[in-house]
């Protein structure tokens, strides 16, 4: 950290953001192992609420190390910088008056935890997209179980690397039996109690 900046506060304030947009702004923070179905019930969240005029972006994890993260690797300190710089991207947008939508394995709780401390308690919402293995590796939609199971990946959670489980997270939704449209619905009902 350079000794020789001075943070600037601006004029216009995230409430005043809020009051143009008529609602609040927060980060709503997906996660779960690979194949959950994180990145596909935020993205289907986020077609609902831009059509009742909410001011949204998602980040996804994948788009994101293929950008301003591509320097990192899945090392376990690699994964928590990873974390650090999209918490900090993110607290910029919910400052712009946006619902934040974050799609990420975030694998460990302290990492989660420091998503907090960086955006503020009041503006997080944990939710844990809570599918289990058995079920990833039966979707295995980009194909890396198997590359995992082959030895082909290092570091992959859930088979050579852990998966701390949210305690407490905000939501939980259960994918294993139930329909994508539940799930939307469950979340967009407790994300829109949130917007007022």
């Amino acid at each position: 950290m350079s000794l020789n900046t001075v943070r600037h506060d601006y004029k216009i304030t995230k409430a005043d953001r809020e009051r143009i947009n008529d609602h609040r702004s927060f980060l709503v923070w997906f996660t779960g192992l690979s194949g959950s179905g994180k990145s596909t019930l935020a993205n289907l969240v986020e077609v609902e609420l831009h059509k009742r005029n909410i001011s949204t972006f998602s980040l996804d994890g994948d788009n994101i190390r293929e950008g301003i993260n591509k320097d990192l690797t899945f090392a376990p300190e690699d994964r928590t910088e990873n974390i650090r710089r999209i918490a900090e991207i993110a607290n910029l947008m919910v400052d712009a008056g946006v619902v934040t939508f974050a799609a990420f394995v975030s694998p460990y709780i302290k990492d989660r935890e420091n998503i907090k401390t960086i955006v503020g308690k009041e503006n997080f919402i944990e939710i844990y997209i809570n599918t289990s293995l058995e079920e990833c590796e039966r979707r295995d939609v980009k194909g890396l179980y198997k590359k995992a199971r082959a030895g082909e990946i290092k570091n992959m959670t859930g088979i050579s690397a852990p998966y701390e489980a949210p305690v407490n997270p905000d939501l939980e939704i259960v994918t294993d039996n139930q329909s994508i449209e539940a799930s939307v619905q469950t979340i967009l009902d407790f994300i829109i109690q949130k917007l007022k």
